[in-house]
């Protein structure tokens, strides 16, 4: 090996310490050092080098966690350890009689017991040798599981080498692996978008994302793990107690939940489980209950095995969090986005100590696909706060006079159209400046910066003056009266005047910041801009239709379908001729011919920390025609890459779209003007 090759190996050694550290750090500390984009650049770094020197990579290196090749199936693994389950208990008096059972059988007045949540996911044992990762398994039967080695190493959250150098020759580490709130609903949301089949729970989410043929999918999913034992092991054990076995795990790297706790006897244990029960709500994962252990390994040892679980732990369970009950009713709300979805009335039933009456059906085609009818018996899940859904029906138990459940036509609250594009999953209504149920967002948006930029009329101001009835739609912005507003609260005399002062400077705009205040679904500020050089008057638009607004440059259907049916309605034109009426206006446009305009037909991408305010450079390569899109495809012809740029510079590069640092791009402007 030469001496450069020598170097760049210690190079990629070097960064592969940084990234595990700072994966420590993250995962199992909570307490990162760097931000995210930082981080980015190690391990695009690394990556570069291992692309140029392949034969450095390793199975342990980070860049290793994008997923491998699809298996055609899974091999089977048997555990040397069992993994064997848990007793369970439902109540207080059950909790009871196991500590009495424990204490007998130790000869004890008091037990210490390590407690900590019952994760809702996926057991999986991890298998370290030399302090590497050689192998994930699933518990399987207990004896054999499956080897899902390659879709483990895509989890972020377990270390594909130990932190130190201090491990044992061989150790297998258990915990679950499960999907957490967050990203649960953000994975059935796309789902839904796209028309896909969506999970029922956290732990369905998780235990198919792990089963996935093709790592890649699971290297996509939002998965994390907490270790709370071990298997096999090179040394007589880890420590004396399982507290002290679970901190060694967490210097080795290993993260373990936060919410661990020793306490003493029955007392502590039910307190434990209160206090659980309290904060279970607020926890970022699903947990169904508590899992208690007798915290001594000496102990643990004497009190050994019953069947398939040990005598020294059980696991106290929630109240479930099914229930069985009946779709009386399905009813339609409207959102303030304006999105139009079905709630179903439901029998009340108690679900995890809460009775439940409505549960969301999220839009038409989640209830197409679970075929939900009125009369039906369903299965309902209530997850803490979330609210309670529908499962799945039992069609062997649907009446015969069951009702399909219609989209209605026309807006439940204030009577305009509702409309659902297709290829979308979502129905809205189109009343967005009337609409009540939309009208906060709506003046909001009006409002903000980009838009008709009325400084000094933030969101809580606008709510203060929705909930007093004093504004309806925007144009009743500008019929306002100090004495209205000194009226509210934290608002004096001056604070008044200034706002006043905003609405007035406000009425002098461009049609393009207009047409964006006005919220049409899929009209940002591109396209606005984009719409005001294309019709040149805001009655021109008023008036396109369909087919004459895909004329215009990135209007495709759906856009055009949004904006006609925003025109169409009677309340959005009246609120525009308010709006016309209280004195906004604009210089008149003018609509330069294509090849007059230097970058007509060129698509830009804007990406990383650059000099000067986004919204600037913007600006100045909209008036020079060109588009400035916010994801990077092969239609793309510029990215313009600042400091930290990261997936969207990515993306250029895989695609050969050209690149431009701030310096290249302000060249190419001085070229063509």
């Amino acid at each position: 090996m030469t001496r450069k090759d020598e170097g760049v190996k210690a190079q990629i050694g070097q960064l592969r310490q940084q990234i595990n550290y700072h994966n420590y750090r993250y995962y199992v500390l909570d307490d990162p050092e760097i931000p995210d984009s930082e981080y980015d650049r190690l391990l695009r770094e690394l990556q570069a080098l291992e692309a140029e020197h392949p034969e450095l990579i390793t199975p342990d290196s980070p860049t290793q966690r994008v997923g491998a090749q699809p298996l055609k199936e899974f091999s089977e693994v048997r555990h040397v350890v069992p993994m064997l389950s848990l007793g369970n208990a439902f109540s207080d008096e059950e909790m009871a009689d196991f500590d009495e059972r424990v204490r007998k059988l130790l000869g004890e007045e008091q037990i210490e017991y390590a407690a900590e949540p019952k994760l809702d996911g996926l057991a999986i044992n991890l298998r370290y040798e030399r302090g590497v990762l050689v192998q994930g398994a699933t518990r399987g039967d207990g004896h054999r599981g499956e080897d899902v080695t390659s879709n483990v190493r895509t989890i972020g959250a377990i270390p594909l080498r130990l932190q130190g150098d201090e491990w044992p020759g061989v150790l297998e580490v258990r915990g679950e692996i499960f999907m957490p709130k967050q990203g649960f609903e953000e994975l059935n949301e796309r789902a839904r978008n796209k028309g896909e089949k969506t999970f029922a729970n956290p732990r369905n989410a998780a235990a198919g994302s792990l089963r996935q043929l093709d790592p890649k999918i699971t290297a996509t999913r939002p998965l994390s793990f907490y270790a709370y034992g071990w298997g096999e092991l090179s040394v007589d054990r880890l420590a004396d107690s399982y507290s002290a076995s679970m901190a060694v795990l967490k210097g080795l790297g290993m993260p373990v939940s936060p919410e661990q706790q020793v306490v003493q006897g029955l007392e502590g244990c039910l307190a434990y489980f209160e206090a659980m029960a309290q904060k279970r709500d607020s926890l970022e994962y699903e947990i169904d209950g508590v899992v208690f252990k007798v915290n001594d390994l000496e102990q643990q040892q004497r009190l050994g095995y019953v069947s398939r679980a040990p005598r020294w732990a059980i696991a106290r369970k929630f109240p479930a969090q099914e229930a069985l009950t009946v779709v009386k009713d399905v009813e339609f709300q409207v959102g303030r986005t304006g999105a139009v979805t079905p709630v179903a009335r439901l029998q009340p039933v108690e679900v995890g100590g809460v009775v439940v009456r409505n549960a969301t059906l999220h839009n038409m085609d989640e209830v197409r696909k679970k075929d939900v009818r009125i009369g039906d018996t369903v299965y309902v899940r209530r997850a803490g706060d979330v609210i309670p859904e529908i499962v799945r029906v039992l069609p062997e138990r649907r009446p015969k006079d069951a009702r399909e459940v219609v989209l209605p036509a026309h807006c439940p609250v204030c009577g305009s159209d509702v409309i659902k594009p297709e290829g979308e999953a979502v129905a809205r209504c189109t009343g967005g400046l009337f609409c009540p149920a939309q009208r906060k967002e709506a003046i909001k948006h009006f409002a903000s910066r980009r838009a008709m930029d009325i400084e000094g009329l933030g969101d809580k101001l606008v709510e203060q003056l929705v909930d007093q009835e004093l504004i309806r739609d925007p144009a009743d912005l500008y019929s306002l009266t100090r004495e209205q507003l000194t009226g509210l609260e934290r608002m004096g005399e001056k604070s008044a005047q200034n706002l006043l002062d905003a609405l007035a400077r406000s009425k002098e705009t461009t049609l393009a910041h207009f047409l964006y205040a006005l919220g049409i679904r899929e009209v940002g500020e591109a396209t606005s801009q984009t719409l005001a050089r294309q019709f040149g008057s805001l009655e021109a638009l008023e008036k396109a239709t369909e087919e004459q607004l895909q004329e215009t440059p990135d209007v495709g259907p759906i856009v055009a379908t949004h904006i006609a049916a925003f025109f169409r309605q009677p309340h959005n034109r009246e609120v525009i001729e308010k709006l016309l009426g209280a004195g906004i206006h604009w210089p008149e446009v003018e609509v330069p011919p294509e090849e007059q305009q230097a970058l007509a037909g060129k698509t830009f991408v804007l990406t990383g920390s650059l000099s000067r305010p986004r919204s600037e450079i913007k600006a100045e390569l909209q008036e020079l025609g060109a588009r400035v899109a916010g994801s990077v495809s092969k239609k793309t012809d510029y990215v313009v890459a600042g400091e930290a740029a990261g997936s969207k510079l990515e993306k250029a590069r895989e695609l050969g779209v050209t690149i431009l640092d701030e310096e290249q791009m302000d060249k190419l402007l001085a070229e063509i003007t």
